[in-house]
């Protein structure tokens, strides 16, 4: 599996002949817009990394894939025992805040959803290329409270004063191909979220509380059957608009997220715009309803709300190149009614992902 769009060792890159390299990114963006302003973003970032990274012995990403989050990183560049997440803005004389709220971010979500990253040392670094020398505070960055800045002339002090020696080092192909896994203490978050919410939209509904929980009750007792006697099952709810089917299914997810006992959920939706909308819903609760002294930041409380209301697909395209299983035990697939034949998601591949012969087998879950 290659969740980039370009990986190779830092020596090699620096040998490669850029339009190779050009080439190499483009035709993994396939199927896509490709604009003008992309290319030459990727064209300076190369032309940078190779005179950067000359001191180096390592592996460098170019446009790595976050597991499931549907985000890419410009680059991810791992020397010794360090993984850097790079952030180029190309031209820019600035480090503006919310650039670097971005790669944090992307440090963050690397961290808290893909196995491989749970304990390793990310190093958020952002380039903008045309902005003077800027102080860096290490243990600040080595904790994730703010990133390291550099421009295109000093990048290479950058990353070495990260560097020790006898550090050890990473299989970077090993660690890249790790799985979507959220931690423990993302999945506590998420459930003390969701637990906590009052969310209008997202608790009005004509049902009574009396068929909700029943409904809870029967789905919770034919999951808890299906583990015992080791099955597959599935369910359909069905209700008129407002009967309260989306609630049940985010009741259903957050009870059954049960890392310590390898029981993860996940509530999918193809309605992008739904996702937006109940992400943002809890987040703002979270935010506004916090009974802590401390402040809670909106981007935290999206990333936790991540845990168990995604994309599906994000979900779909994280197994297009994965031959592992998803971790959930349980999956609930809002708006079925809504889900295409396997015809209609063979065309699609096709043409939104230059997949030909797409076909569907039965998942193991």
């Amino acid at each position: 599996m290659e969740r980039a769009y370009y990986q190779s060792t830092i020596n090699h890159f620096i040998l490669e002949n850029a339009d190779s390299i050009i080439g190499k990114l483009s035709s993994n963006h396939a199927n896509r817009t490709l604009t003008d302003l992309q290319k030459n973003a990727w064209i300076q970032q190369i032309q940078i990394l190779k005179i950067q990274l000359k001191p180096f012995s390592g592996f460098i990403f170019f446009e790595f894939a976050i597991p499931r989050m549907g985000k890419r990183a410009d680059n991810i560049v791992i020397i010794q025992d360090c993984i850097f997440i790079i952030e180029f803005k190309v031209g820019s004389n600035t480090f503006d805040t919310s650039s670097e709220a971005q790669v944090i971010d992307y440090s963050l979500d690397l961290k808290y959803f893909h196995e491989g990253s749970h304990h390793a040392k990310l190093l958020p670094v952002l380039v903008s290329t045309e902005a003077s020398k800027s102080l860096t505070i290490k243990e600040s960055v080595i904790n994730l409270h703010t990133s390291a800045k550099s421009n295109k002339q000093d990048l290479s002090s950058i990353l070495k004063s990260f560097l020790t020696t006898n550090s050890g080092s990473i299989d970077a192909l090993a660690w890249s191909n790790t799985s979507y896994k959220p931690t423990p203490t993302i999945v506590e978050a998420a459930q003390a979220l969701y637990k906590g919410h009052n969310v209008d939209e997202i608790s009005r509904s004509d049902a009574s509380a009396i068929n909700l929980s029943t409904t809870s009750k029967c789905l919770n007792h034919i999951i808890d059957t299906s583990k015992s006697r080791n099955e597959k099952t599935i369910c359909f709810v069905t209700g008129v608009p407002g009967a309260g089917k989306t609630l049940a299914g985010l009741n259903i997810a957050n009870q059954r997220m049960k890392s310590d006992k390898d029981e993860h959920a996940v509530f999918l939706s193809g309605n992008g715009p739904l996702v937006d909308v109940l992400r943002e819903a809890l987040a703002r609760d979270m935010v506004l309803n916090s009974q802590t002294d401390e402040t809670i930041k909106k981007s935290d409380a999206l990333r936790n709300t991540s845990a168990f209301i995604q994309n599906i697909h994000h979900f779909r395209d994280e197994y297009l190149k994965n031959d592992g299983e998803p971790i959930e035990k349980v999956v609930v697939f809002d708006e079925a009614q809504r889900a295409w034949n396997q015809k209609q998601v063979q065309a699609f591949m096709k043409r939104k992902r230059g997949i030909d012969n797409f076909s569907m087998s039965e998942p193991e879950f």
